[in-house]
C-alpha cells in the first residue's frame, strides 16, 4: 500500500514538475517579448512603444517616421542591427524621422566592438534624418522642466542619478535634419540625462550639427567620436549648455572641412548665473581642426562662454587659429578662480593659443587656465587614430 501511494505521489510530483516547466516557459517567452503593444515592422518602423519592451533583434529596420520610447517601456537593440531612415524632403517637416527616449522611457543599445549597432540614412548625406535623442530627468538650469527643442518632449528635474538606460557601440551616420537654422537635430541630443545612464563608445559620422550636445543634466560619456569630412558638415564636435554637470572621458573629434568649433560650451545664454552652472570634467581629448585653410569664422578649438565652469586634463589641440576663446564676465572670473581650468594641454600647429574677452567686448589675458605638456597623449594616440576606436568606428 506505501509503495502505491509512493506511486501515485511520485506520479503527481512529475506531472506537477512538467506542468510548472512548460509554465515557466511560457512565462520565459512573454518577458522576452516584453508584453508590449507595439507592432513591430521590420519594413515599417514608426511610432510609440508605451509599455514592455520591443527587441530589434538582428538584420535591418527601415525607420519611416519617429519612434518614440515612452515612460515604463524600454527598446532594445542587439548587436549589428542597422536601422535606416528612409528619405524625405528636407521640408516636411512633419515626416522627419528620428527616436526618441522620453522621460521614464529606457533604451540598451547592445552593440560590440566587431559588430556595432549602425543608426544610418537611405541617403548618404549629412541631415537626411533626425538622430538619437534621450530625455532624462536630471537637472537643468532652463527651468525645474522644460520641453527639448527637438521631440517636444519633457526633460529635467531633481533626479541627477535617474538612469535613461544604456548604449555602446553605436555609430549615428548622417545625422542633423533641421527645422530652421535655430532648431536642428544632433547626432547625439541628450536633454538632462542623469549620471546612471550609460554611454560609451559612439561615433557622430557625418552630422550636419553638433555631435553630441548635453542640455543639462549629469551624464557621463566615455569613448565618443566626431569625424566630419562633408563640406555639407557646419556646426561644432561637442556641445554643452543648460548646466550640464557630467563628465567626458576619452573623446576624438576631427574634421577636414570648414566647420564650426572643436567645443561649443555655454551655461545659460538668457542668465549667465543660472544654477546648476555647467561644470563638467572631461579628459583625454583630442580635437583635430581644418588649420590655416578654415576660412570659417569659428576656428576655435574651444570656446567657453555665458557663465560656464570645466576642468580639462590631458589634452591635444591640433589644426586651430585659436585653441582657448573664454568670454564674458562670469567665465573670465572663473578663470580666476581656477574653477575653469585646463592642465596638461598640448598645441600643435595652433596659431593663437588664447583669447579672452570680457562682456563689455575688451580683450582680456586668459593665458593662465592652461597649462602646457608636450607629452600629453589626448584621447590616447595624439592626433592619431585611438586604439580603442579600432573595429567600429568609419572615416578615421
Amino acid at each position: 500500500m506505501k509503495k502505491t501511494i509512493s506511486k501515485v505521489l511520485g506520479t503527481v510530483f512529475l506531472f506537477s514538475l512538467l506542468f510548472t516547466t512548460s509554465c515557466s516557459s511560457d512565462d520565459d517567452a512573454t518577458i522576452d517579448d516584453g508584453g508590449s503593444s507595439f507592432v513591430l515592422n521590420r519594413e515599417d518602423l514608426k511610432g510609440e512603444i508605451n509599455s514592455g519592451e520591443v527587441v530589434l533583434e538582428s538584420g535591418t529596420y527601415k525607420l519611416t517616421g519617429k519612434l518614440i520610447v515612452n515612460s515604463g517601456a524600454k527598446l532594445t537593440i542587439k548587436e549589428g542591427v542597422r536601422i535606416e531612415a528612409t528619405s524625405v524632403a528636407s521640408s516636411d517637416f512633419a515626416a522627419v524621422r528620428y527616436i526618441a527616449v522620453a522621460q521614464g522611457g529606457k533604451i540598451d543599445v547592445q552593440g560590440s566592438s566587431s559588430n556595432p549597432v549602425v543608426m544610418t540614412a537611405a541617403t548618404k548625406a549629412p541631415g537626411s534624418w533626425g538622430g538619437l535623442v534621450l530625455c532624462g530627468k536630471a537637472p537643468i538650469n532652463k527651468g525645474i522642466t522644460a520641453s527639448a527643442e527637438v521631440s517636444d518632449l519633457t526633460y529635467g528635474g531633481n533626479e541627477p542619478n535617474d538612469n535613461s538606460g544604456s548604449i555602446k557601440y553605436l555609430r549615428l551616420e548622417y545625422t542633423g535634419f533641421a527645422y530652421n537654422s535655430e532648431k536642428e537635430f544632433n547626432g547625439l541630443s541628450l536633454f538632462g540625462v542623469g549620471n546612471g545612464t550609460t554611454i560609451e563608445y559612439v561615433q557622430s559620422y557625418e552630422g550636419s550639427d553638433d555631435g553630441f550636445e548635453f542640455f543639462g543634466g549629469t551624464a557621463v560619456a566615455k569613448y565618443l567620436v566626431v569625424s566630419n569630412f562633408s563640406e555639407q558638415v557646419g556646426d561644432d564636435m561637442f556641445d554643452w549648455t543648460e548646466g550640464w554637470s557630467g563628465a567626458g572621458e576619452n573623446w576624438f573629434g576631427i574634421r577636414s572641412n570648414a566647420g564650426n568649433r572643436g567645443i561649443e560650451a555655454d551655461n545659460n545664454s538668457n542668465n549667465h548665473l543660472a544654477t546648476p552652472i555647467s561644470n563638467p570634467t572631461i579628459k583625454n581629448l583630442t580635437l583635430i581642426g581644418l588649420g590655416a585653410a578654415d576660412t570659417s569664422s569659428e576656428t576655435q578649438a574651444i570656446k567657453l562662454r555665458v557663465g560656464t565652469k570645466a576642468k580639462f586634463d590631458n589634452l591635444v589641440l591640433s589644426n586651430w587659429k585659436t585653441g582657448f576663446d573664454v568670454q564674458h564676465d562670469e567665465s573670465l572670473g572663473y578663470v580666476t578662480a581656477g574653477s575653469l581650468v585646463a592642465t596638461n594641454v598640448k598645441f600643435d600647429n595652433i596659431t593663437k593659443l588664447s583669447s579672452g574677452k570680457n562682456t563689455a567686448g575688451t580683450a582680456v589675458d586668459v593665458s593662465a587656465m592652461f597649462s602646457v605638456n608636450e607629452n600629453a597623449t589626448g584621447a590616447g594616440n595624439g592626433t592619431a587614430k585611438p586604439t580603442w576606436a579600432n573595429g567600429w568606428t568609419v572615416g578615421l
